[in-house]
């Protein structure tokens, strides 16, 4: 029975019911300790399995940095791009992504792959120029990894059975992912809002605490909301650092060699990565912790 609760796919289904089935073995005689180490492993598992998708796409990104033969006939933009195709639709056959999400992540995909276009027209960032599998100078295997941002957040909001306290109204948090989007155009050619934007967003959200919990009868626990969008835009910023050494991407400064790309990058990713919160609004519609779940069917 559901109970109200976001469906799981199979494999989810059985990770939670073993970390029911041990929450309630160790519920009568472990200590303190041991159950919150029990909390911590269960945490750390589900999170990673929301990663699924990126850590993927990142595993995908290194080897062909490695392992990935120069003179291949089939350049290695291309085979990137069939790679994370056959990612996406293994999720799918799998079930280990539902039809509910799907257009979400895709939607996410188009709006990264519309600004990569311009972006790499206008010098921010480059890919190699190889390959025939592109949009311009943009090779198509960029689109999923924004993809792969969407499929972290919706299946994240799953796993973890989020609910939120005084979460702003959706009317708002709409209009600040559509100026933060447009921001990313509009600063080649007007004054840069992105800081006013970051402020936007601390004020958006600073009274909300997200509650989640790690198992279907666990207790909830609390954390501010903004606590959690720092959390996922520092891994999406190491995540960054590993996809621009296995070369998929390259900013300016690291034309002559690799380097660390600048913590600046963080705001951006912590800003980028609210239109994707938008978006799975768009799905799960934000409920308090005492409120009956309401989702779109699926698909």
């Amino acid at each position: 029975m559901n109970h109200g609760r976001r469906v799981f796919t199979p494999l989810e289904e059985r990770l939670d019911a073993w970390a029911h089935r041990r929450s309630q073995d160790l519920a009568a005689d472990a200590g303190p300790l041991r159950r919150a180490l029990l909390e911590l492993v269960v945490f750390t598992a589900k999170q990673a399995w929301a990663c699924l998708f990126g850590a993927s796409m990142l595993v995908i990104l290194v080897l062909a940095r490695v392992l990935y033969p120069d003179d291949a006939l089939l350049v290695r933009s291309d085979a990137l791009v069939l790679a994370a195709v056959a990612v996406q639709v293994l999720m799918l056959a799998l079930r280990l992504e539902g039809g509910r999400e799907l257009w979400v992540i895709m939607l996410f995909h188009l709006v990264g792959t519309v600004m990569e276009v311009f972006k790499t027209h206008v010098g921010s960032w480059a890919y190699e120029t190889d390959g025939l599998l592109r949009i311009g100078a943009v090779p198509l295997y960029s689109g999923f990894m924004y993809a792969a941002v969407g499929s972290y957040m919706v299946r994240v909001f799953r796993l973890f059975d989020l609910r939120f306290t005084r979460y702003p109204p959706l009317w708002a948090t709409i209009l600040v992912a559509a100026a933060i989007y447009l921001n990313f155009f509009s600063h080649h050619y007007l004054p840069d809002a992105r800081w006013v934007l970051l402020a936007a967003v601390v004020l958006l959200y600073l009274r909300c605490v997200m509650s989640f919990r790690n198992q279907r009868t666990g207790p909830r626990r609390r954390m501010p909301i903004l606590l959690a969008f720092l959390g996922v835009a520092f891994f999406l910023w190491i995540a960054e650092n590993v996809g621009t050494w296995a070369g998929a991407w390259i900013y300016p400064h690291q034309a002559a060699g690799w380097e660390l790309v600048p913590l600046t990058k963080f705001v951006s990713w912590l800003l980028l990565m609210m239109i994707s919160v938008v978006l799975v609004t768009f799905v799960y519609r934000p409920q308090g912790p005492d409120e009956a779940l309401r989702t779109r069917p699926d698909d």
